[in-house]
Formats: structure tokens, sequence, C-alpha cells
């Protein structure tokens, strides 16, 4: 057992292992189950239209040229540049126009039944095919059109291939589009489909057993010494959030068989997530349950809220057990279960996005420990200067981290790093936004 005392009911947490060291042992127990290549959770084929947010588990490349043939980037007329060389709005080219030329072999690639040849145009839209002989396109704000639909001038000229797409000017065949690892976007998913794509192998999702323990969880209507459930439902809709998917166990109360037993069943997952019961208390078990049937890692971390945290491993299963205060129960979830999800698919998690802000208030931390500390964000009254952040940052004055409304009704949080001990006022600062990003 790494950083944990067995008699942690008189101990306490002497030792706090550092955040990053507490990740990298996660990192090492969700990599020890890797059996060959390619993502821990293995592949399936799903259809494009599903696939947004996926993880390839193969590169990608093309099957086929984007445009597949040469077509008029403007509405106008097709043309032989070399029919237009010298026009002008004084001295205009006059063309007759070809039989058949109505531009209706447009958007699909068919070329209409028009053919160029010397001394005349076809019409042609935006997206249609470029008329056999024709080489240019004129736009129609350069063209003058008769009456009779017979003849038209040309009031500018054209080069070889002006306002024309050539074949592959978007995606060349056999051109290398995504590598493995690569998270789908629907932008992905519309060039995938132009490419010819109609499914792409992708990591399966990782699973995850979220398991909600203590005697005083109830579902709804809570007596004195009562509380309402709220740790796995969050940390279930995190996870499928983080692309994984969760299944959202009944409240286990603090009994070593009962909470053996339910990790247990969970061991097919993934992963295995609990909430409360990961302290130095005596209804605080689960340590000893999972040191009993597996092994605890680590059991305490230098992290604030949400220091006794516990990472161990059941029959090579990782077991995450979270606080059960809120805040502390959302703040290691972020840094721990976030991260293993990306390792199971085979990825590496992207940063939050965050906002450039002046902090307020001082935040405190203690050096050696990691602090989350929540803030809410707005327009600062006075004038910024020219190198200042128009954003201010206020600490959140429910700082407790079983105040679940300081996470709910912050903006973000900003981190204190380890070796810092507290921010002051007035410092410029990165909230992050953790809860914006998948």
């Amino acid at each position: 057992m790494n950083g944990a005392d067995h008699d942690r009911t008189t101990a306490g947490f002497k030792v706090r292992i550092p955040v990053d060291e507490a990740t990298e042992t996660l990192r090492e127990a969700v990599a020890a189950r890797q059996d060959g290549d390619g993502p821990l959770t293995g592949t399936e084929q799903v259809p494009l239209e599903t696939a947004d947010g996926r993880v390839l588990a193969t590169p990608i490349t093309a099957d086929r040229n984007v445009p597949h043939y040469e077509r008029a980037a403007m509405d106008g007329y097709a043309v032989r540049a070399a029919d237009t060389f010298g026009s002008s709005d004084r001295s205009p080219e006059l063309l007759r126009v070809a039989d058949d030329a109505d531009g209706s072999g447009g958007d699909d690639g068919t070329a209409p039944t028009a053919t160029v040849t010397p001394g005349t145009a076809a019409r042609v839209h935006t997206g249609s095919a470029l008329p056999d002989g024709a080489d240019a396109v004129v736009m129609i704000e350069h063209v003058d059109e008769f009456d009779s639909a017979a003849e038209l001038e040309v009031t500018d000229a054209v080069a070889e291939g002006e306002n024309v797409a050539p074949v592959g000017e978007d995606v060349d065949a056999n051109q290398h589009l995504y590598d493995a690892g690569h998270r789908l976007r629907p932008s992905d998913l519309g060039l995938l489909r132009s490419v010819g794509r109609r499914e792409v192998t992708v990591s399966r999702p990782p699973t995850v057993g979220v398991i909600p323990t203590g005697e005083e969880l109830v579902e709804r209507d809570p007596g004195p010494g009562e509380v309402i459930e709220t740790n796995g439902l969050t940390v279930s809709r995190l996870v499928d959030r983080w692309g994984g998917r969760a299944t959202y166990r009944s409240v286990v109360t603090d009994d070593a068989d009962s909470l053996r037993v339910a990790i247990e069943r969970d061991l097919t997952k993934d992963i295995v997530v609990t909430t409360g019961g990961s302290s130095v208390g005596e209804r605080d078990l689960l340590p000893e349950v999972i040191d009993d049937i597996g092994e605890v890692l680590v059991h305490g971390v230098g992290l604030k809220p949400g220091h006794p945290v516990c990472l161990g491993v059941v029959e090579d299963t990782p077991v995450l057990a979270l606080p059960g205060y809120p805040v502390a129960c959302i703040v290691n979830a972020v840094q721990f279960l976030r991260p293993a999800l990306r390792w199971f698919e085979g990825t590496d998690p992207d940063p939050h996005p965050t906002t450039q802000a002046r902090l307020e208030r001082k935040i405190p931390s203690e050096p050696g420990t990691r602090t989350f500390a929540r803030v809410q964000l707005s327009r600062r009254d006075d004038e910024p200067g020219a190198d200042e952040p128009a954003v201010a940052a206020t600490p959140t004055r429910a700082s407790g981290s079983g105040v679940l409304s300081s996470v709910a009704l912050a903006d973000g949080w900003v981190v204190v790093p380890d070796d810092r001990e507290g921010i002051p006022a007035g410092e410029t600062v990165a909230v992050e936004n953790w809860e914006s990003h998948p």
C-alpha cells in the first residue's frame, strides 16, 4: 500500500502523494491492462452519423478525389479563355450561347449537354461540371445577356482555369486525413462523407461502474441525518460526457461485505468508481475493502478539496474511490477519472478551455497541495490596462468541499500549483472551464 497507513482511523493521512505522482500511478494501472496494440477497450465499426466525438482506432486516407470532376466555382458562363482575351466594358466580346446550354447538369457532377466550341459559351451554376471544351468560367456579373438568349457579351477577360475548381482541389485520392487517436468532430464527419466513407473504426467507449455508498444516502425526501444522493448521478453523467458508458448503481450501505460484492459485480467494467467512504473515519470502509480483495495503490493525495481519494486495483481492474463531499468528488473525478477514460481510448486528455482574469481576492493554499478554487467571472468595473484582462475572477464565498453550489454556480476554477503558497489578489490567473470540455 503506497501512501496509506493500515491504522488509518487513528493515524489519519501522514503522507499525501503529489497529484502528478498519483496520476502516473493510475496511468500505470490502466496501462497494465494493455494486451497488444490499439485502444484498451477494443474497436468497433459505427455509421458515420453516430461517430461524432468518437476516437478513431485506425488512420484514414481519402478513397477518392474531392471534387472528382472539374466544376464551376461561380455562377456564370463556361467559355474558352482564349475567346475572352481583350474583353472589357468598352470592348466586349460577343459569344453565342451553345445549344442546350441551360446549366442543368450541375450539382451532381453531370456535365451539361452543351459542348463549348470556339466562339460559344454555356450557362453554368456554382458546382456544375465544366462542359466539354470549356477551360474557364466568366462570372455572371461580367456578362450582358440579350433578350434572345442566343448571344451574350463578355465584359471581362478570364484566364485558363479561372473560376474553375480542379479535380482534387479539396482532397486528393489517397491523401492522409487522420491518425488513429483523433477524436471526430462534426466537420470531420462531413469531410469523411465527401470522400466516400460511410463507416469508421473507432475505440469502444470505456465502461464504468458508478457505485454511490453511504448509509445516509436516499433518493428523495430526506429526513434528519439523511442526504439525497447526488455524487453518483453527477459522476455517471460526467462519464457519459467524457465519452464513456456509465452504469449508475443503487446506493450501497456502509457494510464491508456489501461493498465487496458491489465492487466485484462491476469488475467486468473497464473501471470501477465509488463515491463516499474513502477517508479515515469509522464508516470509511472502502480503502480496507479494496486492499482486502485487491491492492490500494494510493490513499491520500496532495489535493484540495478532496485529498482522501483512494486509487486501487482489483483483479487488474482500476478502482477509483472518490470522496463523499460533492465538490471533492467532482475535483477528483476531473483529475483522475477523466484522464483514465482517455487512456482507455488510447488518447490523452486535452487541456480545459481557460479564461484569463484578474483575481479579486487572495486564494490561500498550502505548499505541497494543489488547490482548486472555484470562481465567478464578471466584466471588470474599472478600465483595464493594455496588457490586463478585461475579466475579473472572484472566489466563491461558499468554499467548503461539501457545498455543491460553489461548483454548480461557479464559472470555473483556478488551480494553485503545488509549489505556491496561494495567489495574491490582483494577479492574472487562468480560470479553467472544466465543465464545458468533453
